[in-house]
């Protein structure tokens, strides 16, 4: 397991966690903040990492991590 954590554009902090559920898939859970108060809960996938890097994980990480919370559904 590898934790990350960031803050989103639009001023949430994130801490989350990923781990490898096969050789080219993560899965990841984020907990979402803002002024120190939870907001919220998220999870998702990220498939097709075969051959990645451990900092293009968790680029690929993070950036999910973020889309998911500021893209709308």
């Amino acid at each position: 397991m590898a934790i990350v954590s960031g803050k989103t554009k639009n001023g949430f902090t994130y801490e989350g966690d990923y781990r490898h559920a096969s050789s080219d898939r993560v899965t990841w859970t984020a907990t979402y903040r803002l002024s120190g108060h939870f907001y919220g809960m998220r999870h998702g996938r990220i498939n097709e990492l075969t051959g990645a890097s451990v900092a293009e994980v968790d680029d690929a990480v993070k950036d999910d991590i973020e889309s998911t919370w500021t893209q709308p559904t």
